[in-house]
């Protein structure tokens, strides 16, 4: 039952890589916590660590057959993108010092945070009036964003898009755009936090909890989170949804409420 939970949630994940920019992280983290709950403490360094893996390939075939006419966006970013690595290295290397509590509820802290934000601050949910748009062009996203982007991401396990989409947005794009841009953002975040984490060493409670690691990744979820989402990614990308703009950003706020409540609900079951 727990590898079709997990192909039913890759081809969740699949959906949100392109609709909303999640590589799989904020879908993933909550349900490998669930898969793995055997590990006790250390299913969320696992859960982040395999979501990390997950979004590397979700998010690296999604920017692959993303129209080059939108990627256009992220010419000159060249320095955003390995800021975005560097703290991304940082983040992953903190996740394995970490307390696994300390992980899990800033998960959800920060999830809650965002939410909050998008409802309360001008930007999000309120699309740039006909005026506005004609007086300013969309702005590429600071560079100075990536080193703390990528810490947190990584660290959370999260990929970096709630973080992304919304800045892109704000700086003047549709939702469209800007959750096709966060799929090469989130590469950026999620291949360094992959390398760490296949790197360090598994954890001694695996064999006890039959477990398959390679480092911290469950590489038996992740295969399945994968077969899940990827034929997914190219079905949608080849004929994306036509979704109104206003009601595609609820439903971004909309799903990142379900994450966090899962969060919560995975951590009394674990």
């Amino acid at each position: 039952m727990d590898v079709v939970a997990l192909l039913g949630i890759g081809l969740l994940t699949g959906v949100t890589t392109v609709l909303f920019g999640f590589g799989g992280g904020f879908v993933a983290v909550p349900v490998v916590v669930w898969a793995d709950a055997a590990l006790g403490a250390d299913a969320m360094r696992v859960a982040t660590a395999t979501s990390a893996l997950v979004m590397v390939v979700n998010a690296g075939f999604a920017t692959a057959v993303t129209p080059r006419r939108t990627l256009a966006a992220l010419r000159g970013s060249a320095r955003l993108l390995v800021l975005l690595a560097a703290g991304a290295t940082m983040g992953a290397l903190a996740t394995r010092l970490a307390p696994a509590a300390l992980v899990r509820w800033a998960f959800v802290g920060y999830v809650a945070l965002t939410i909050v934000d998008l409802l309360l601050r001008p930007g999000f949910l309120r699309p740039r009036t006909r005026d506005e748009a004609t007086v300013a062009a969309p702005r590429p996203l600071s560079a100075s964003l990536g080193a703390p982007i990528g810490a947190l991401a990584a660290f959370l396990g999260v990929g970096g898009s709630v973080m992304t989409v919304p800045a892109v947005r704000r700086a003047g794009h549709t939702m469209r755009v800007a959750t096709a841009l966060a799929n090469p953002l989130t590469l950026a975040i999620a291949l360094p936090a992959t390398v760490v984490s296949l790197a360090g060493a598994a954890l001694p409670t695996a064999g006890d909890a039959q477990v398959h690691l390679v480092g911290l990744v469950d590489t038996g979820a992740a295969a399945a989170l994968l077969a899940g989402g990827l034929p997914v990614i190219a079905v949608l990308r080849r004929r994306p949804p036509r979704i109104p703009d206003r009601v595609y950003a609820r439903a971004y706020v909309g799903l990142l409420a379900l994450v966090a409540v899962a969060m919560v609900l995975s951590g009394r079951h674990g």
